[in-house]
C-alpha cells in the first residue's frame, strides 16, 4: 500500500503511513568515529578481529575514521549491527548505530 493511502473500515476512513510501520528490510550502519588516542595499528586489528575483513580493508576503513572523522563499517539488520558495535566499543573504539541513509 504506498504512503498516505486511505482503507475502508467499517465506513471509516483510515490515513496509513508507510513510514509509521518498520519495515523487516531497514538496515542499519556500524559507524566507527575517530578518537585521539587508539593508535591506527591497533584500530586495524580491531577490525579485521570483529569483522573477519581483509588487511587492505581494514586498513582502508580506518584511514576513513582518520581522515574524515568516522566511517560505517558494517550495514545490515539492527541486532546484528548493535552486536558489533558491542564488540567495537569493548574494544576501546567509538562505535555506534545509525539507520542506513541519515
Amino acid at each position: 500500500m504506498a504512503a498516505g493511502t486511505r482503507t475502508q473500515r467499517e465506513g471509516t476512513s483510515v490515513a496509513v503511513s508507510e513510514r509509521s510501520r518498520p519495515t523487516a528490510r531497514e538496515t542499519w550502519d556500524v559507524v566507527v568515529w575517530n578518537d585521539p588516542v587508539t593508535p591506527m595499528k591497533v584500530v586495524v586489528v580491531i577490525f579485521k578481529r570483529v569483522f573477519g575483513y581483509a588487511n587492505n580493508r581494514c586498513t582502508q576503513l580506518m584511514l576513513m575514521v582518520h581522515h574524515e572523522g568516522r566511517a560505517v563499517v558494517w550495514t545490515g539488520a539492527r541486532e546484528r549491527a548493535e552486536s558489533y558495535t558491542a564488540k567495537l566499543q569493548a574494544a576501546g573504539l567509538r562505535a555506534t548505530v545509525e539507520r542506513s541513509g541519515e
